[in-house]
């Protein structure tokens, strides 16, 4: 474990290898899991304001959903909201592409200038998931491992790029380049570069 500033890191997000192949996996993490892609507290009201412009870029099925759903849901096990799925365990927001890879509605309304909000938080990080502890002040960042990532693990690997390199733009949107750039002086200290 590493400490920058006040966040606690687990190695592996240092040491392990990754680069995402959608290629490969066809987005299946916006598509599979137990809940949808957990929300910071500012991201819910975010998700309010930009939804009407959100709407062209989402599935009319996924519109639907979402009238009847609601954009975000409360999740039990995490303990936290996270976007709402569809019947099928998808989250709302996504779009399929020509090749039938799954793209994020709201990050391509933010590709096409519509919104200002990339997407959420902690699906710029993913692999990377943030625990928190609010009473005590902890924040950890952690690598998900997931079977379903295992080509992007290889295609890291063969091109020696690092989990928190794989991750850097979205770790600078959350905690600021200066931040980063102290993880990356730890990384090399720990020779992990």
């Amino acid at each position: 474990m590493v400490i920058v500033g006040d966040i606690l890191i687990h190695d592996d997000v240092l040491s392990e290898y990754f680069l995402c192949k959608l290629d490969a996996c066809k987005g299946a993490c916006c598509r599979e899991g137990d809940w949808g892609a957990p929300l910071e507290t500012e991201e819910l009201h975010t998700l309010e304001a930009i939804y009407p412009d959100l709407q062209p870029f989402l599935r009319p099925e996924a519109r639907a959903a979402i009238e009847a759903k609601g954009l975000y849901a409360w999740y039990d096990e995490p303990k936290e909201y996270g976007t709402a799925l569809m019947d099928d365990g998808a989250c709302v927001f996504l779009t399929f592409d020509e090749q039938g890879i799954a793209r994020c509605g709201i990050e391509q309304a933010w590709k096409a200038g519509v919104v200002d909000y990339r997407k959420p938080i902690s699906c710029h990080l993913y692999p990377v998931r943030v625990s928190k502890n609010e009473d005590v002040g902890f924040e950890a960042l952690n690598y998900d491992r997931w079977d379903i990532c295992s080509e992007a693990c290889r295609a890291g690997a063969s091109q020696k790029v690092r989990l928190y390199r794989f991750v850097r733009e979205a770790l600078i949107r959350k905690y600021g380049a200066e931040w980063y750039e102290e993880l990356e002086a730890a990384a090399a200290y720990l020779e992990y570069e």
